[in-house]
């Protein structure tokens, strides 16, 4: 199980990444007792915040937003599919 982090950890040790050139990221996550591979990430994702990512990378803002117009995609998929069956049942309901 991974463990979770407040995003006021993640912004202090993204600032201590971007504090300290000298130092690797595997140097700070060790001392931090936190992944590589995750305050990579986070260095990441603050890089593209601040507009400073990989051409076509989401902001946290543009990710979020994805998200949430994906689950109101569901569901509205659902209610489509929902209507649809009532539609037909009513169809053949009047023809009787």
């Amino acid at each position: 199980m991974s463990k979770r982090y407040t995003e006021e950890f993640k912004r202090d040790a993204v600032a201590l990444v971007r504090s300290s050139p000298e130092r690797t990221v595997t140097e700070i996550a060790r001392e931090l007792g936190v992944s590589p591979e995750g305050l990579r990430g986070w260095v990441n994702r603050d890089g593209a915040d601040r507009g400073e990512g990989r051409p076509g990378e989401l902001t946290s803002t543009e990710r979020e937003e994805l998200k949430r117009l994906r689950k109101q995609t569901a569901e509205q998929q659902k209610t489509i599919e929902i209507l649809r069956k009532a539609a037909a049942y009513f169809a053949t309901e009047t023809i009787r």
